[in-house]
């Protein structure tokens, strides 16, 4: 049995099935995670969706900013861009079941290795003061809305800035907000925490006063193993706590995917190249 986990794949679903053959992925007996964003942008994001919900347990998905965006579109309160290809998922005939089994998908996930380590897997970041406890039950929180009544009016109250910073006694839907723009937006923030959504430049080009969530001193989580996707422009990261793995497949760079040992250190970089289906620029 083998543990992976994959970064973005936007809908690039041809270099996702070269990497599951190259892997010999196995729904019977293999595990993958994956770390949001599996559509938008690429030509074929329904085709990812379907392999996904079919693998069932086997293939162990959490949202990203594109599937929460996916979701708006589809309740008609998100207008699509110039470079949204998300009209696959929404014409398509099975859509309604795509879209349910999407909504039942968490922001956050825990592998626990072989050998007792924990794996705490999110799309984008997780701000310095949530532990890993605080991380699970902040995403359960928002994973019960999506699951429930008020889903539309929760994606209506989805967008927007603010409150850029975290404080436990947060209520109602900037409490909410709060939460997923952390775990699915984040790159930079300020040393107390206050996130900024304007810069995706690289970690070397950080803005004045500001620095990547995964380096500021005192953070909660910096002695648990993190993976994350969402900073294309990042690339990828293998330390011993950390995992950064989307480099860029939608913009022509590679699909990547990390086989894991029994120990969280054990680790396999697979990659395969990607034809490029955008160009990049500050919206990507």
């Amino acid at each position: 049995m083998a543990i992976y986990c994959i970064g973005d794949i936007q809908g690039c679903y041809d270099a996702f099935e070269q990497l599951l053959h190259t892997v010999d992925f196995s729904a019977s007996r293999d595990t993958l995670y994956v770390l949001g964003d599996l559509v938008n942008r690429g030509p074929k994001s329904a085709q990812v969706l379907r392999a996904c919900m079919a693998a069932g347990d086997s293939m162990r998905v959490l949202l990203g900013n594109h599937d929460l965006h996916l979701l708006a579109a589809a309740h008609g309160l998100r207008r699509q861009s110039k470079r949204d290809t998300l009209s696959q998922v929404l014409d398509a005939p099975d859509k309604d079941g795509l879209l349910d089994w999407l909504r039942q998908q968490p922001l956050a996930r825990l592998h626990v290795s072989a050998r007792g380590e924990p794996l705490l897997m999110v799309h984008a970041g997780v701000l310095p003061q949530w532990t890993l406890q605080d991380s699970l039950d902040l995403s359960a929180e928002v994973q019960a809305v999506l699951q429930g009544s008020e889903l539309a009016a929760f994606l209506h109250s989805m967008y927007g800035n603010q409150p850029d910073r975290w404080d436990p006694a947060l209520t109602g839907n900037d409490r909410l907000r709060c939460i997923v723009n952390a775990f699915t937006r984040l790159r930079f923030c300020s040393s107390e925490g206050t996130m900024d959504f304007d810069s995706a430049e690289s970690a070397e080009h950080a803005p004045e006063g500001l620095m990547p969530w995964f380096e500021v001193p005192g953070r909660a989580t910096a002695q648990v193993t993190m993976a994350f996707g969402h900073w294309s422009t990042l690339g990828h990261i293998s330390r011993p706590h950390l995992m950064a793995l989307d480099t860029g497949c939608v913009w022509g760079g590679c699909l990547s995917m990390v086989r894991l040992g029994d120990a969280l250190a054990e680790r396999e970089l697979i990659q395969v190249h990607c034809p490029q289906a955008q160009a990049p620029g500050k919206s990507g």
